[in-house]
Order: C-alpha cells, then sequence, then structure tokens
C-alpha cells in the first residue's frame, strides 16, 4: 500500500507582483507618454529586450559569446517582409499580427542551420565561428539583391486586408500593442525556459562542461537546442521589427547591429535575466537619442563597455542586486556618501574626456567650418593649446580623484561583505 503525501507550495508573491507591474507597465505606458515619438521608442524597446534577452540565453545561460546574433534577428525581418509582401498581394493568407511568428519560424530555421556546426565547439573557436558565418551572411545580403533588396533594402505596407475589430495596424498605437503582447509573451516564455531541465543543463554545461559529459550529456547537443530557441526569439524580433519599420535592409545582418546586441546585453547585465531587459531600453536610447548629440557615440559607448568590464563586470543589474543585498541588512546608508563622491569625480574625469574627444572629432571632420566646438553649453577654441591643456588637466584630476574614492570605497565595501557574511553565519547557526 503506498502512502500519498501531499506538500504546500506557497505562492511566490514578489514574483506575481513583478509580472503584474511588468504588464501594467507595458499597457498603460501609452497612455502617460503618448506622443508618437514616445510609442514609436517604446515599440522598440519592447523589440530590442526580445533580441537582447535572446542572445543572453546564449551569452549568460549558456557562455556562448556569440558576434553573429543579428544574423538570426536580420533573416527573421527578411523573412517576415517577404512574408509581408505576399500578402499584400494575396498570395498567402497570414494575418499581420501573426507575420512575427513567420520571423520566429525563419530564425529557427537558420538557427538548425548554421548552429550545428557553430556550436561543435565552444569558447574562443565558437566566438570565431559565428563571427565568420555573420560576416558570410553580410555580404551576401549586399551580393544577392532579388531576395535582399541590396543597400536599399525591401519595404512593404503593414496595413494589409480587411480591418478585423478596426485594427488595421496602421496607427503607431496598434502596432506597439501587438508589440507589447509578444514581448510580455515572450519574456515570461524565455524566464520559463530558465527553469526547465534544459535551462538548468546549460547553466551547468556553462560552468562545468567535464562534469557534464561525465554524467552522459552531450555538451554539443545541449548547446545546439539552445541556439535553436534562441534563434527562434530572435527571428520573432526580427519579425516585429519588419511590421514597425516596414523595411529590412542589409545593416540588421550586419556585424555593428551584432555588435549592440553583445554590447548592451553586458551592459544591462547578462548573469541576471532582467539584465538584458534594461539592456533593450539603453540599446534603443543609446542608438536614437545619444546618436543624435553627439558624432563620437559610439566612442563613448566602447569606452563605457571598457569601464564597465573593468569595474562592474556584472553590468548594471549586477550592482543593483549587490547593492540590494546591502540594504536587506540595513548597511546601504553607510555608502552614500561613498557613492556621492565616485559620481562627482567620475563626472568630472568624463567632462575632461568628453571635451577632448569632441575637440578630436571636430578637427577631424569639421575644422573646415569653425574652430570652435560647442561642448556643453561651453565654446571650446580646437587650436587654443590652453584649451587641450584645461581638457587633459580636468580629465587627469578627475580620474586620480576616482581612484582615490574607488580606493576607500572598496575598504568600507570589504568591510561591510565581511559584517554580512559573518550575520549570515550567526543566523545560520542560531
Amino acid at each position: 500500500m503506498t502512502t500519498t503525501y501531499y506538500q504546500f507550495r506557497p505562492y511566490n508573491v514578489g514574483r506575481w507582483i513583478i509580472w503584474s507591474l511588468f504588464a501594467l507597465i507595458l499597457i498603460f505606458a501609452p497612455q502617460i507618454f503618448d506622443s508618437n515619438l514616445a510609442i514609436s521608442l517604446m515599440a522598440q524597446m519592447g523589440i530590442a529586450i526580445i533580441a537582447c534577452l535572446s542572445y543572453n540565453m546564449l551569452l549568460g545561460q549558456g557562455g556562448m559569446l556569440s558576434f553573429g546574433h543579428a544574423v538570426y534577428v536580420g533573416l527573421g525581418s527578411y523573412v517576415s517582409i517577404h512574408a509581408l509582401l505576399r500578402a499584400s498581394e494575396g498570395l498567402i493568407m497570414v494575418p499581420v499580427s501573426l507575420i512575427p511568428l513567420v520571423g520566429g519560424v525563419a530564425g529557427l530555421f537558420f538557427a538548425i542551420l548554421f548552429g550545428y556546426v557553430t556550436t561543435k565547439k565552444a569558447g574562443t573557436t565558437f566566438a570565431m565561428i559565428t563571427l565568420g558565418v555573420g560576416e558570410l551572411v553580410f555580404a551576401i545580403a549586399l551580393m544577392f539583391s532579388g531576395f535582399f533588396g541590396g543597400e536599399a533594402g525591401i519595404s512593404a505596407d503593414r496595413v494589409v486586408g480587411e480591418p478585423f475589430m478596426g485594427i488595421t495596424f496602421g496607427p503607431n498605437i496598434q502596432v506597439y500593442y501587438l508589440i507589447a503582447i509578444y514581448t510580455f509573451v515572450c519574456v515570461a516564455l524565455m524566464f520559463a525556459f530558465t527553469r526547465t531541465p534544459l535551462g538548468r543543463i546549460i547553466n551547468a554545461v556553462r560552468d562545468n562542461p567535464e562534469r557534464v559529459e561525465f554524467i552522459g550529456y552531450n555538451t554539443q547537443m545541449v548547446r545546439y537546442l539552445v541556439f535553436i530557441i534562441s534563434g527562434f526569439f530572435a527571428g520573432i524580433a526580427g519579425g516585429l521589427a519588419a511590421i514597425q519599420f516596414e523595411i529590412v535592409n542589409a545593416e540588421v545582418v550586419g556585424p555593428v547591429r551584432s555588435g549592440g546586441y553583445l554590447l548592451f546585453t553586458f551592459l544591462g547585465g547578462a548573469t541576471f535575466f532582467f539584465g538584458p531587459i534594461i539592456g533593450g531600453i539603453l540599446m534603443v536610447l543609446a542608438f536614437v537619442f545619444f546618436s543624435e548629440i553627439t558624432k563620437a557615440w559610439m566612442l563613448y559607448l566602447g569606452l563605457i563597455f571598457v569601464f564597465m568590464v573593468m569595474y562592474a563586470p556584472g553590468g548594471i543589474a549586477g550592482m543593483i542586486m549587490m547593492n540590494l543585498r546591502v540594504a536587506k541588512f540595513g548597511r546601504l546608508r553607510e555608502l552614500w556618501v561613498s557613492y556621492l563622491g565616485l559620481g562627482l569625480t567620475a563626472l568630472v574625469f568624463l567632462i575632461g574626456a568628453g571635451a577632448m574627444i569632441e575637440m578630436v572629432y571636430h578637427l577631424q571632420l569639421n575644422i573646415a567650418m569653425t574652430e570652435e566646438v560647442n561642448f556643453l553649453g561651453v565654446s571650446l577654441n580646437t587650436l587654443d593649446p590652453s584649451t587641450w591643456f584645461g581638457a587633459v588637466f580636468v580629465a587627469l584630476t578627475g580620474l586620480g580623484l576616482f581612484e582615490l574614492t574607488r580606493h576607500h570605497f572598496r575598504q568600507q565595501w570589504a568591510a561591510i561583505q565581511t559584517d554580512i557574511e559573518k550575520e549570515i553565519k550567526r543566523r545560520e547557526t542560531s
């Protein structure tokens, strides 16, 4: 006779609250930020969130550094735009709301096609293979204009067929809510994936592939399956982008876009699930706003990436989680003076470095127009040695003060972490 035991598992209230807030933000954000620009930006953020999360399935969860993730997003966009054209011609009966799934299937197909060879190796070899595949697809996109449309790309009209309940997907707000639905569902599915046996075993493959092989798993097949799933979600992001922009060109499969997914996923925090969400939001803001402020915006992003690798390798999400841990033990208020000092000294350094960068770019690009360049409301003479001396002095002073402040902060942080560890042990033994 067998006895049945029932175990009560309480609801994770915090998780329900977070997901409910996420849904409410997606629903009501257009009511607060109701301009066409804001709605378009939020739609692009949804697309970037899906793309960065799909990339993090490789980088953060699987430890697979890919330099060609834009291939699967971009090819999903190309297949989706062709499907949209065929639908407008009446050759296929696919509603616009399902076009992103067409992109997902395309991303899945190409991940199956390229992934088997790509995932044969891990580490540096894997990264180099993805870089080669990315460059190959980018070159093909420029060569075969029949399918890819050459440099001009392919355009289509997203208003297809008869309206359904007044929905034509012509207005931006309707496209936004379509993207919001896909964003919520895709984020939920990718989070659920992290709780599956495959999601757990890919973490083990990332951390200790030899032991995983020892207990009987095929690490290459595990990487391949995760690569395929990542390609599917990347293709969905590409399909949504095709609907949002109604045009697809070779840039979407280019190395710059792949580098963007890598950079912003890392900046957001590849070791935490919500990190790429932060990265996706920052990616849109950087590409749309930062690129309009300065011509040297890519250099600034590169410098930010370098400093994040040096000082905060866990990304923004990592910094948030470390400080939440300190706050949980009531020690965060002890750090506010150090944080204020770090912020002010870093700002001084950035002002000096930014002045030098802007003057260098002005000398290279705009010296024929004028010798003056405007930086933060101040006119700088690029041919005056005193201006350069001042910028160098401010940058070096800020950097020196930042390092002194950081040294004090590290000592204070280490002491707090030691106290927290002692408190944890005391609670465990009591």
